[in-house]
């Protein structure tokens, strides 16, 4: 059960009106704890989105009256962690050269768009921060160096054979602020792994934690282990296939080795939207200079669904390829490009042309667009 008003958030799954399934694994506070769960969000449609996926979550608090004894102690076990991880990798007899050496990029600072709270007092928040973020790249190393670079997609060039990045970025979440994502660069783009922040003071207050302070995090679990073992597409967790399942073995970190891709087709469906509505989000790179917003109501995410909806595992990835904004009516016009691709065998044209005008007329129904 959810409050009135949570829901507005496009990205959840409603059962119905007074429930939703899970959008993260955290419901409840302790000072301190990890919690893996499978949840359940809307969002795009590509290789590393799936409306299920599952994720480790954490909390860490300290407390208000004890915080500098409390951070002086955390930072100790950070370093005796790092001692017992070198440790462990040294003797290790399958560690070699051919383990990924994790870089680590941070160059983000607390702005105006990513604040304190007005609660907090900066520099103690500033070593929250730090506590944090080390935690963090200690956790992302330690996993991510068991990796091997057998797989060329976790590096750009032969000179970096066996180098993995990783990057923090500023990110918003409801939950958290100031906020982080942390992205891995693997298979020639940014891969986001896991999503922070400094919890928000009214939150532990509404929680009967007053007098804490804290940060949460929560790590892709999926992600992790395609880049683990260089699975390229998110949604290969959920075949049958037994060219896949076969080639693991449970307490072993293996090489994917890729079975035959068959034959992919795109088609484009474009609408135009409702000028007198209000603006909303999408999640597309044409967006990113005006804040992802575009001038209508259309919830990228509904279109996502719909699609999903009709063809299923059978839409490789959907994108935003074309938008633009008639000056005389104040239309938006958009486009998408619906790439259909099966992993088990060759669509036909009947097939595709068959979903592909389902879709257009599920959209037409559904959302207040107009089909062109």
């Amino acid at each position: 059960m959810i409050k009135a008003g949570v829901d507005k958030d496009s990205s959840l799954i409603k059962l119905n009106k007074n429930k939703l399934l899970d959008s993260s694994g955290n419901t409840n506070i302790n000072n301190r704890f990890l919690i893996s769960a499978d949840v359940y969000r809307r969002d795009e449609i590509d290789s590393s989105h799936y409306p299920i996926f599952h994720q480790m979550e954490g909390v860490t608090l300290f407390s208000k009256k004890n915080f500098m004894d409390e951070i002086t102690e955390s930072k100790k076990k950070r370093e005796e962690f790092r001692k017992e991880s070198n440790s462990l990798l040294e003797s290790d007899p399958k560690s070699n050269k051919a383990r990924l050496v994790v870089e680590t990029v941070d160059d983000t600072i607390v702005t105006e768009s990513n604040p304190f709270q007005s609660v907090h007092n900066p520099k103690e928040i500033a070593l929250l921060i730090e506590d944090m973020k080390e935690t963090m790249n200690d956790m992302i190393s330690h996993v991510l160096s068991q990796a091997t670079n057998s797989s060329s997609s976790v590096t750009n060039s032969s000179s970096e054979s066996n180098k993995l990045k990783i990057r923090w970025i500023e990110a918003y979440f409801p939950f958290t602020s100031p906020s982080w994502e942390c992205e891995v660069w693997w298979n020639n783009e940014w891969l986001e792994i896991c999503g922070c922040g400094i919890m928000r003071d009214e939150l532990l207050t509404h929680s009967g934690a007053e007098d804490k302070l804290g940060w949460a995090f929560g790590f892709g679990l999926d992600r992790l282990a395609m880049i683990l073992f260089g699975i390229p597409d998110i949604r290969l967790f959920w075949s049958t296939d037994s060219r896949f399942l076969n080639q693991f073995t449970p307490g072993i970190i293996s090489q994917f080795k890729p079975f035959s891709k068959y034959s992919s087709c795109f088609k484009d469906v474009s609408f135009w939207t409702d000028p007198t509505s209000e603006t909303v989000e999408t999640n597309s790179k044409l967006d990113e200079d005006s804040g992802k917003n575009i001038g209508t109501v259309f919830f990228e995410n509904d279109l996502m669904d719909i699609v999903r909806e009709v063809a299923g595992d059978l839409v490789d990835n959907v994108t935003l390829v074309d938008k633009f904004v008639n000056p005389k009516t104040n239309r938006t016009s958009l486009c998408y490009r619906i790439n259909y691709c099966a992993m088990d065998r060759n669509l036909t044209n009947e097939e595709i042309n068959e979903l592909q005008e389902s879709v257009r007329n599920e959209l037409s129904k559904r959302l207040k667009i107009e089909l062109r």
